[in-house]
């Protein structure tokens, strides 16, 4: 089993940047591949951004392309979202999850492929 918490998020002006981070524990971090997802009030979970275990590969939606970078440390059991120039359409709670199962960005960008899930951290960004 794995458990996973999210932590980082916050309020931020427009354009400004945050940092966040999911801690894992309870197996091996880099047997999973991780992915972000994010939920703003009356809309569905959109994905984010997702890393391959390995690390050598990484996804993203195209909202945020060019704007956040997902990265991992084997070492800490931990994943990061740098979220830079941040927009008000960015404000949302937002998951990291973790899969087993996925080799291809369609697989990653698939809530449903991921069997672990943290509690979510809220992410405002102020206009």
């Amino acid at each position: 089993q794995v458990q996973l918490r999210e932590s980082g998020g916050g309020l931020v002006q427009a354009g400004g940047s945050l940092r966040l981070s999911c801690a894992a524990s309870g197996r091996t971090f880099s047997n999973y591949g991780m992915g972000w997802f994010r939920q703003a009030p009356g809309k569905e979970r959109d994905f984010v951004a997702a890393i391959r275990g390995s690390g050598d590969t990484t996804y993203y939606a195209d909202s945020v392309k060019g704007r956040f970078t997902i990265s991992s440390d084997n070492a800490k059991n931990t994943v990061y979202l740098q979220m830079n120039n941040l927009k008000p359409e960015d404000a949302a709670v937002c998951y990291c999850a973790a899969t087993r199962y996925c080799s291809d960005y369609g697989c990653y960008a698939f809530p449903a492929r991921y069997v672990y899930w943290g509690q979510g951290t809220q992410v405002t960004v102020s206009s």
